[in-house]
């Protein structure tokens, strides 16, 4: 369609410097930004061993990715702008970029699916995905994830889909057909559905934690103390807890008459059973505005690779296509911005690791009674 237009190519010949200019600094500005900021978000994340879990070995991954599209793809393409939006350095070259290209960005949207997935575990189902989350599960995903990504990309390399120069996008990367004459249209749908998917994990979500904060009357039951171990309707069960990891003193409460105290004081865990519930949804509204980002941004080039594809008549219009592809490159430098404006865990383990400003702090106590 628009690949083979003479309009298209009209168009392009007619490129005025100054369009030129504006494409080369702003492509040379996220080029700098997704490099530095996600070299510094990894740094933090190796670095700073509180932050060795779960959650931040995917954000790991994901800057991994970014800054592999960052630091091969863009310099190719700003070459090509430089250059007048020409292609110089041969068929195979061009594949290998569009391969990593797909791959980067495939990559990111099962990545984000298989985040939103584990989000919802950690609050819906918190024993379950403190105990199965470890280190391995998440190498695993993130492996599975990785292949997943290599078996999308690949076969367009092998001239399934076709992977050629478009110069209207100054990038190599799928050349979109009509459906009738090109099978790119699997690769997008599914695209497609991957976000769409995300997108129902993360409401399935909002309900849960919505149906968890209806508030029911006050009834306020006396519970029974002896020595400080409060039992009985009343208690809220903390002292229990409490007397469970070792806190506890005095005799053993009646209702947990059998049951052995832990006794092993090395390694034990601050029951921050609210705090944690917090943390954990402050991690999950990180993640969701990094989808909702990569949703946003990606949408438009989205928007025109359908038109491309089912549209017979009229071209996608130069000025929208240029927008749509330069914002699909700036998804690749706003994740490091989302991670230290939504998480203040990643702003004090920043400030820290990195800046080494340290502030005083009181101690913390073992443990915090809700």
């Amino acid at each position: 369609m628009a690949n083979d237009s003479h309009a298209s190519d009209n168009i392009l010949q007619n490129v005025s410097p100054l369009t030129a200019f504006l494409k080369l600094t702003s492509l040379g500005f996220i080029i700098g930004v997704s490099v530095v900021g996600n070299l510094l978000i990894s740094i933090l994340l190796v670095k700073d061993k509180t932050l060795h879990r779960a959650p931040y070995y995917f954000l790991l991954d994901l800057c991994c990715s970014d800054i592999l599209r960052s630091a091969i793809c863009f310099p190719f393409v700003f070459t090509s702008v430089k250059n007048g939006s020409t292609w110089t350095y041969g068929a195979l070259t061009c594949k290998v970029i569009a391969f990593l290209g797909v791959l980067s960005c495939f990559h990111t949207a099962f990545m984000l699916f298989c985040i939103s997935v584990t989000r919802y575990l950690a609050i819906a189902h918190h024993r379950f995905y403190t105990k199965r989350l470890t280190f391995w599960t998440c190498l695993a995903v993130i492996c599975m994830v990785w292949t997943l990504s290599v078996a999308m990309a690949f076969p367009p390399v092998l001239d399934v889909g076709t992977y050629s120069f478009i110069r209207e996008e100054d990038q190599c990367t799928f050349q979109h057909r009509s459906f009738r004459a090109n099978d790119s249209l699997g690769f997008m749908l599914l695209l497609a559905l991957i976000l769409l998917a995300t997108q129902l994990v993360y409401l399935k979500l909002i309900f849960f934690v919505h149906d968890r904060r209806k508030m029911k009357p006050v009834q306020f039951v006396a519970a029974v103390s002896q020595n400080w171990t409060f039992h009985g309707p009343g208690a809220s069960g903390q002292a229990a807890a409490n007397w469970l990891a070792g806190f506890g003193r005095g005799p053993t409460p009646p209702t947990l008459l059998g049951i052995r105290q832990n006794a092993n004081t090395t390694g034990r865990r601050r029951l921050l059973v609210l705090d944690e519930f917090k943390m954990e949804k402050r991690i999950s509204r990180m993640f969701y505005i990094m989808t909702f980002l990569f949703l946003t941004l990606w949408g438009p080039y989205l928007v025109a690779c359908y038109w491309r594809v089912f549209a017979r008549g009229p071209v996608v219009p130069g000025g929208f296509l240029t927008a749509a592809v330069w914002m699909s490159f700036a998804q690749a430098g706003i994740n490091p911005f989302v991670c230290i404006f939504s998480n203040r865990e990643l702003r004090r383990c920043f400030s820290t690791t990195l800046l080494y400003c340290r502030k005083s702090r009181l101690p913390r106590e073992p443990y915090c009674v809700i």
